[in-house]
């Protein structure tokens, strides 16, 4: 592999133009194909195999029509002080606002608070429900409009009026912070290759990779059904990684450069060596975004999956365009340790150099093994325990920001009607096979209302054909809650007695019942998740390092950091710490699908990072030094650009933070912090602890599977052999 990067780099530094041409045209025809595009829709969420979802698809075959996906508001009224809903002059604001409400286009139907006992048993709160054909983010402004008009004229008339619901749902942005993040990048860039051109060339290169990922996502999203948090990962995750690969290409072109080598000739080694580090780097975190697919949630596996691509992409660009732009910048990129005049050129010194921090840092683990190793493994533990009171589910009203309309209106349902009112359980009975459907409406009905925690169970609604009927249940507690929970396991658990007697079907369904679905299906699919991704990698690193325990060790240090990651997670969205610094206005439970995620793209990350420390070290060990030298060695040459590396992808990240979508500020938190375990903790510190213990244990291979496996040969010594025999291209270009 590394002659034939070599080889690559060499053409894409002599065929700048070309290559160049290739890349600005492909960013052109993405950028028009997503301009050209019809604008995408709400992205549909189901979640194949679990009980609410075929709910749901009963319902939408036996109530045909009712549009059971269509966008929905609960605008809720409060009657001012003193005063009760019922009072002439406040019952006939509600009504004209239902009047109202009801002349648009797009609207199904709206409920009289009055006709449909929609009035708290005090009588100072009411809600009128809105249903419309589209979904919230197909809905269109003059519908939003309508109905933010209706209630600021009710408000005029004395009321109290919040909105709920989905039909005001906006698109997610990201704030300013994402663009303190890059340069954040830019600032850590020219600080590490002390040149402008130098820091751009990853920049512009990983914008462009960007560009041409969100842009086919964005072109895609209608046909495809994307939903805008998947360009927003693709985003998040090109820009880090795209800026990191070519950092590393550029990085050890400096130092081919540093060695004496013509320019073409150091692209050529640097995109042979580094570029195959690269690869290899870029191949796991592709295996680990395409394998959230094994959860059967498609907007989870169209996230990893167009992630992935916007990463391979970042590999393409880092072994073509990178050595393609270093051909354009010539001899503005100074060759390792010489500075250009941004920071001024480095002085010629007759003594020998100083020991880099690397060096020194590496020399000192060497020198403390198990101190260092004791010290990373626990202090990621102490980092770890708040995972162990993870609490999962999917965000509702009630985590919205306290200054929304959506919150507020959240709140005064619960005043009005109690906490479970926000989360009701939709009983759908499917009595087809059934000879007595009503008897079976009724006695399904009876026995909900038998449950504990239950307040309300309204009575049964059939269909036209008589065949299947919905039972609305209202839980005593909020939707979040165990309770709730175990009161949708009750009542699963008295269908299947009603099953077992009549041979109809109970099912249920809504917006609690689906998030509780989701968290058990997300639980279930971890271990085998971890398992299929885990052990996809670690037998891409077996043939990477030719190792056992380096792909073992590096396993072990990922679960490591991933535990503190998801433990700081807890700490600040669950428990409240440092909420305020995170802009994080309301706590509550972890996302259910945060844990699957950050082992997928967690584990990719962290991958990264090992695959360049460590192929250095291998690189060194390869050439005949000892295990203990070539572990500083590795550092010597790698932890100056791994440290940057991280500190940039931490930046990107962390510039998510700012999003006003609550998932994307969870993950961009979740990942930025994960990083810092990863690098600092667990590559910088674990990893030579344990490499310096194993000495020549670390690398370890079996003979007959030295045999068995291919020679990719990252550490470029078949590069090394064939220039050292003179087979090399011809004269190199003159820049």
């Amino acid at each position: 592999m590394a002659t034939f990067l070599y080889k690559l780099g060499r053409l894409s530094f002599r065929r700048r133009h070309f290559v160049a041409l290739i890349w600005v045209a492909l960013l052109t025809l993405a950028g028009v194909g997503a301009a050209s595009a019809p604008a995408a829709g709400n992205s549909s969420f189901s979640i194949p195999g679990t009980e609410a979802q075929k709910a749901f698809d009963l319902l939408e075959q036996r109530f045909p029509g009712t549009s059971a996906d269509g966008a929905t508001a609960r605008v809720v009224f409060k009657a001012p002080s003193g005063e009760k809903m019922a009072d002439p002059g406040n019952k006939a604001t509600v009504q004209e606002t239902v009047k109202e409400l009801s002349d648009g286009s797009e609207v199904v139907r709206v409920t009289d608070p009055y006709r449909a006992k929609a009035v708290s048993k005090d009588g100072t709160i009411a809600y009128a429900q809105v249903s419309y054909k589209v979904s919230g983010m197909e809905l269109d402004d003059a519908a939003k409009d309508a109905l933010k008009d209706s209630a600021q004229d009710a408000r005029e008339a004395g009321l109290t009026v919040e909105i709920g619901g989905d039909a005001l749902q906006a698109v997610p942005h990201t704030g300013s912070s994402e663009i303190i993040g890059i340069a954040v990048a830019a600032v850590v860039l020219v600080i590490t290759f002390g040149s402008l051109v130098a820091a751009g060339l990853p920049l512009l290169t990983a914008l462009i990779g960007v560009g041409i990922g969100v842009s086919a996502i964005t072109g895609l999203a209608s046909a495809l059904d994307l939903g805008s948090t998947t360009s927003t990962l693709a985003m998040m995750i090109g820009l880090a990684v795209g800026i990191d690969y070519a950092l590393f290409i550029v990085s050890r072109y400096r130092a081919e450069l540093a060695e004496g080598r013509e320019r073409e000739e150091a692209a050529g080694r640097a995109a042979g060596t580094a570029g195959s580090a690269v690869v290899f780097a870029g191949l796991t975190v592709v295996i680990a975004l395409v394998g959230l697919s094994v959860v059967n949630i498609p907007m989870l596996t169209k996230m990893g999956i167009a992630a992935a691509g916007t990463v391979a992409i970042a590999v393409l660009i880092a072994l073509t365009m990178v050595p393609a732009l270093l051909g354009y910048a010539g001899r503005k990129v100074k060759p390792m340790g010489e500075k250009g005049k941004l920071l001024g050129r480095a002085k010629k010194q007759d003594k020998p150099a100083k020991p880099n921090l690397g060096t020194r840092w590496a020399s000192f683990v060497v020198r403390r093994p198990v101190a260092v190793l004791l010290l990373g493994v626990i202090g990621l533990g102490a980092a770890a325990v708040p995972a162990t009171s993870l609490e999962l589910g999917l965000p509702d009203d009630g985590s919205q920001p306290v200054s929304t309309t959506q919150r507020r209106a959240y709140d005064l349902l619960s005043e009005g009607f109690g906490p479970g009112f926000n989360g009701p359980l939709m009983v759908v009975v499917d009595a087809k096979d059934s000879d007595d459907p009503k008897a079976v409406f009724t006695e399904t009905g009876d026995a909900i209302k038998g449950l504990k925690d239950v307040v309300t169970v309204t009575p049964a609604q059939p269909n036209k054909a008589g065949d299947t009927a919905t039972i609305t249940v209202i839980p005593g507690s909020k939707p979040s809650s165990v309770t709730t929970e175990n009161l949708v396991h009750g009542i699963r658990d008295a269908g299947a007695g009603i099953k077992a007697d009549t041979d109809a079907n109970v099912l249920v369904t809504g917006s609690t019942a689906m998030n509780i679905d989701v968290s058990e299906k997300l639980n279930d699919a971890l271990v085998p998740y971890l398992v299929l991704v885990v052990g996809l990698a670690f037998l891409l690193l077996i043939v990477v390092f030719r190792s056992i325990l380096v792909p073992l060790k590096a396993a072990l240090g990922f679960l490591l950091s991933v535990m503190a990651a998801l433990g700081a997670v807890v700490a600040v969205f669950q428990w409240g710490w440092l909420s305020g610094l995170m802009g994080v206005e309301q706590t509550g439970p972890v996302m259910s699908m945060m844990p699957i995620f950050m082992v997928g793209v967690v584990f990719g990350l962290a991958m990264d990072y090992e695959v360049f420390l460590v192929t250095r070290m291998r690189e060194a060990y390869v050439h005949g030094e000892k295990p203990a030298q070539a572990v500083v060695t590795g550092f010597r040459h790698g932890a100056r650009v791994v440290t940057a590396a991280a500190v940039i992808m931490m930046a990107v990240f962390a510039g998510f933070i700012g999003s006003s979508e609550s998932m994307v500020k969870m993950i961009g938190f979740g990942l930025a912090i994960a990083v810092f375990f990863d690098a600092f903790v667990v590559r910088m510190a674990i990893v030579p602890a344990v490499l310096a213990l194993l000495g020549r244990k670390a690398w370890w291979l079996p003979r007959w599977l030295d045999r068995a496996l291919p020679n990719v040969d990252v550490e470029g010594e078949g590069l090394r052999t064939r220039i050292g025999r003179g087979d090399e291209d011809r004269e190199p270009a003159r820049v």
